[in-house]
């Protein structure tokens, strides 16, 4: 992407998402005047939560949740589709640009440490990141084409490696439409959204095309401006899809700020102490998914680039110049995986491998002052590659009873071009992970399940060549790029023809680690963790027309191997609610209700500073009627001030002692609004 003016991407995003999006909209009304019979009528198999697990799932924490499940759920950011995944909550401390902050099983996942994300195949996740290890960043998804979200828990899956200790999101779009549509969005505080759609029969596959625009200014003193576009063309056929997705956004953002500074009155609640933060990012990839016979194949090339501004300690550090700093990232991302199954009977085998080579051209952080930078405190160049290979035996000992056995093996190597030498270097690593899980069928509908399984997360390689500071000079210790985890479930779950509902216990730990911190270009040492809770999911349908769905999550967190008064691990939330009903009121008329708690958290370590507790409630009205439907959605039903995060830490403004003030800083919920969206089916 290096070489592309970002001031005409927007243009030309309009231009050939237009483009793409008309293509099969014209394909489509091409094939109707020829066939009369309508392709596009034919069935659409709906996946979601009645969708049946008894019998092939593993776990008792690993499901599906399908575009039925949510097409009628009021989002405000598209990373909220994330939270489908029951126990799982996706905030935001900056611009709705930046990558989510997520929260599950006790673990703050930061922005994906140990969260791994997939659309098509392809993962999300990126490694040795300018901002944060694992940046799991989903604004490039079209939510309405999102046809199921596949999700696990815990590193009991042998296919699954980095980043999967807490859980897995596996995205997969959709390969063709019912109809095209047309969708204009508009809403509280300058919110407007396009969207403009369609799937038509080409060459015998399916070509699909969507391109989508968002412009807001969000509920901050300042406005974020956000310009926001997506595209997507994909082309399918009985067995195989190449899809290819852009994707370009700009916003300035209000991070989270010191409390003492809204309780002085010097901001109010939505203020802001830089003007000068923001960001810019694209992303543009291409992947391919095929399915022969038993053997599935992947591969996909990406193109991904961030510029982010940011000052959390403002004249903390630098009294004169403030403490503003500028991470940047970009990269190109190329990989693949193949699985391949034989056996029938009892015994069923599974091989598989994956791929993947991080060229990062550019990994940098760099001293900013009134948004200008003014000097590099590192600058990288960064190749990363990595292979897993895994295998594993099903054995169905009886009818009711299957024991699952798998081992993978993971190996990282890298080369780091530092601008200080001697802070480059190669070197590589690798893990062997054993995976086992046991499914038992007492009677029709119901099964019980134990798993146990070890994984692990990678660090950012620029700590594991690292030996002097780059800010201080002074010598440092080097990060091991593998951080192993260790896990067990014990689960249960039952399906009825209205109602499905699945518990666990679940027990994690991870290893001692040391990780390297992107705000600071250094190493930040933690200690080894240890998480137990319990799970509860329910998806009921009392009546027809009627859903109900309810999850809560219970997780004691520790740090292990510290002082008595040390124990508590900053932001780990120990208990989350979510659920909701959905009716049809009438044939033509749909309404939701949602609700999201999760409790406060310690802050700091002795846990004498905690967050508070956030809670949202959420409404939605859907009316369809022939080729329309209407929705609107009112997003903080209740106009709660809640924080959407927290952190504890030390700052400085203007006219406090040079030491600064430790205090609590917070980012806000976002405030009552309205959305109303007008969709048009061809």
């Amino acid at each position: 992407m290096r070489g592309i003016r970002t001031e005409t991407i927007p243009l030309t995003f309009w231009l050939a998402g237009a483009a793409l999006a008309a293509f099969p909209l014209c394909a489509h009304a091409d094939e109707t005047k020829r066939d009369d019979t309508k392709p596009d009528d034919t069935p659409i198999v709906v996946y979601g939560r009645g969708l049946q697990q008894v019998g092939s799932a593993t776990s008792g924490s690993q499901g599906v949740v399908g575009y039925a499940d949510f097409e009628n759920r009021p989002i405000g950011r598209v990373g909220e589709l994330a939270e489908n995944v029951p126990g799982l909550i996706a905030t935001q401390h900056s611009g709705e640009g930046k990558a989510n902050q997520y929260f599950l099983r006790g673990f703050n996942l930061d922005h994906g440490t140990d969260l791994a994300g997939f659309v098509d195949g392809a993962p999300v996740n990126m490694r040795t990141h300018g901002h944060g290890q694992g940046y799991l960043d989903l604004n490039f998804l079209i939510p309405e084409l999102v046809e199921r979200i596949d999700y696990t828990k815990g590193p009991y899956h042998a296919d699954l490696g980095d980043f999967a200790s807490a859980g897995s999101l596996a995205f997969t779009t959709k390969d063709r439409l019912a109809r095209p549509m047309v969708e204009v969005s508009g809403g509280s505080f300058g919110y407007v959204r396009g969207l403009v759609a369609g799937s038509g029969q080409v060459a015998g596959g399916t070509l699909l095309g969507a391109f989508e625009g968002t412009r807001a200014d969000g509920p901050w003193v300042l406005s974020e401006q956000l310009a926001k576009f997506n595209a997507l063309i994909k082309y399918s056929r009985s067995n195989w899809s190449l899809g290819l997705s852009a994707y370009t956004n700009h916003w300035r953002s209000t991070d989270q700020v010191p409390e003492r500074a809204v309780q002085s009155g010097l901001i109010p609640l939505n203020g802001f102490i830089d003007p000068n933060d923001g960001g810019r990012a694209g992303r543009i990839a291409l992947n391919f998914n095929g399915h022969f016979g038993r053997t599935t194949v992947s591969a996909y090339a990406i193109g991904s680039r961030l510029q982010l501004t940011s000052d959390f300690t403002y004249f903390l550090d630098d009294p004169v110049n403030g403490d503003g700093f500028r991470q940047v990232d970009r990269r190109g991302v190329f990989g693949g995986s193949i699985r391949h199954e034989w056996g029938d009977g009892p015994l069923i085998w599974r091989i598989g491998a994956d791929t993947r080579w991080d060229h990062i051209g550019q990994v940098g952080l760099f001293r900013t002052s009134a948004g200008t930078v003014t000097g590099t405190v590192r600058n990288d160049r960064v190749d990363e590659y990595s292979g897993g290979f895994y295998g594993e035996g099903e054995w169905h000992i009886r009818p009711t009873l299957r024991l699952v056995l798998g081992l993978r093996g993971d190996v990282i190597g890298y080369r780091v071009r530092s601008d200080l030498a001697a802070n480059s270097g190669t070197g590589s690593a690798a893990l062997a992970s054993p995976k086992v899980a046991l499914a038992w069928q007492p009677s029709k509908g119901i099964e019980l399940y134990a798993d146990y399984g070890e994984g692990y997360h990678s660090n950012d390689v620029r700590g594991a060549t690292i030996t002097i500071d780059p800010t201080s000079h002074d010598a440092v210790g080097r990060v091991p790029v593998m951080a192993k985890s260790r896990g067990a479930e014990l689960g249960a779950r039952i399906e009825r023809k209205r109602i499905t509902a699945s518990l666990v216990g679940f027990w994690l730990d991870l290893a001692s680690e040391l990780v390297f911190t992107g705000d600071e270009g250094t190493t930040e040492p933690n200690a080894a963790t240890r998480r137990f809770g319990t799970e509860l999911s329910i998806f009921w349908r009392p009546v027809e027309g009627v859903t109900i769905d309810s999850s809560l999550a219970y997780t004691h967190a520790r740090f292990r191997g510290v002082t008595a008064d040390q124990t508590y691990i900053p932001n780990a939330t120990p208990f989350v609610l979510s659920g909701g009903i959905s009716g049809r009121i009438t044939s033509h008329l749909n309404a939701t209700l949602r609700l999201r708690h999760f409790a406060g958290a310690p802050l700091i370590e002795d846990s004498s500073q905690r967050s508070a507790a956030t809670t949202l409630v959420n409404a939605g009205l859907y009316w369809d009627r022939g080729s329309w439907r209407v929705s609107a959605d009112l997003l903080n039903l209740f106009n709660a001030h809640d924080p959407d995060i927290s952190y504890w830490y030390t700052s400085r403004l203007p006219g406090e002692p040079a030491e600064g003030v430790a205090d609590r800083h917070i980012h806000p919920v976002e405030p009552r609004q309205v959305r109303v969206t007008l969709r048009y089916s061809l």
